[in-house]
């Protein structure tokens, strides 16, 4: 599918949904922007956006269409023989958090962003784009005067779409601590362990794109306009405090992990303690039992009462024990 909107340099709207042959000339009035989103694009809509009518770089357009494992951020130049305008191809990602299914699910957002066009390519659909361009056709805040103003929208949206799965992460943490201290089972170790790996999988997303991000709030792109390079440092910014959170996050499975092994090793010392006290109380009663349970004459059987005696001995050993280890507060 593809959306596509023209905007003055004033952030209003001129047209949307235009026809591809009319592209070239919009791209070529230096008073309009640009935007063209493909999202979940057939291969011959790719064809006529990314090489048909903007001419993008080969490499550019195969690293948009193929699933990017990292994001990354390149700026491309046209040599002599090439046809494209200066340009930024762009990968981020967005992200989502699902306690039901204990995963983060990431969605790629590719970006090309020129002077005064800007393309996104993404095969799920974003909310980020869609709040983006709702924020955009309503024209309140004139976000649409240039594409780096737009682009600048699109990646502090995704970093506060990162928020919602974090608070969510937050409250599966906090269950399982409290299982972890009160009914601590292997399907709780199995969700501290899963919940861990997502936690790793999601620092993993969020490192490349600081080192991206930051490259923008350096201001290291002439695309990217100077007074606009703050805002870049504040997304920037956000997104290292979402990086510390998870660091925390990180630190906080670690301790309820430890709890976990504590408190079951807890309840094994309990068990075996246990045993060990009805092994002990019992030992002088399997002790006199064994003595009168062997097959030879036994004097002190003929002795008048001599078989109470024997009870009562038991019975005050016994009880004699179990006195001692409750002196002793053993239980």
């Amino acid at each position: 599918m593809i959306r596509s909107f023209a905007f003055t340099t004033q952030g209003r709207l001129h047209s949307k949904d235009i026809e591809m042959f009319l592209m070239p000339t919009l791209l070529a009035d230096t008073n309009l922007f640009l935007w063209v989103d493909l999202e979940k694009p057939e291969a011959e809509e790719t064809k006529s956006v990314l090489e048909d009518v903007f001419h993008f770089h080969p490499l550019s357009i195969e690293d948009c269409v193929m699933l990017s494992p990292s994001p990354k951020v390149e700026e491309y130049s046209p040599k002599e023989e090439d046809r494209f305008a200066p340009y930024l191809f762009m990968v981020i990602h967005a992200v989502d958090y699902s306690r039901k299914d204990g995963v983060f699910a990431t969605s790629e957002l590719n970006f090309f962003l020129g002077r005064n066009f800007l393309v996104t390519y993404h095969e799920a659909p974003l909310r980020s784009v869609q709040v983006t361009g709702e924020r955009c056709l309503k024209s309140t805040v004139h976000i649409a005067r240039a594409p780096d103003r737009v682009a600048h929208t699109l990646l502090d949206s995704i970093v506060e779409n990162y928020k919602p799965a974090l608070d969510e992460l937050s409250l599966e943490i906090g269950e399982l601590e409290q299982q972890a201290l009160q009914h601590p089972t292997r399907e709780t170790l199995n969700k501290i362990l899963q919940v861990k790996k997502e936690v790793l999988h999601l620092r993993q997303i969020i490192g490349p794109q600081r080192e991206v991000l930051s490259r923008f709030a350096r201001g290291e792109f002439k695309l990217i306009r100077a007074h606009l390079v703050p805002y870049y440092r504040d997304v920037h910014d956000a997104l290292f405090h979402i990086s510390e959170l998870a660091q925390g996050y990180t630190d906080s499975l670690t301790g309820i992990l430890q709890i976990y092994l504590n408190m079951s090793s807890n309840q094994t010392g309990e068990v075996v303690k246990l045993l060990t006290m009805i092994t002990v109380i019992t030992t002088p009663l399997m002790m006199i039992g064994t003595w009168y349970g062997m097959n030879f004459d036994m004097p002190e059987l003929k002795v008048r009462y001599g078989y109470e005696l024997a009870v009562a001995v038991t019975a005050f050993t016994t009880a004699a024990t179990y006195w001692y280890f409750k002196r002793k507060k053993w239980f």
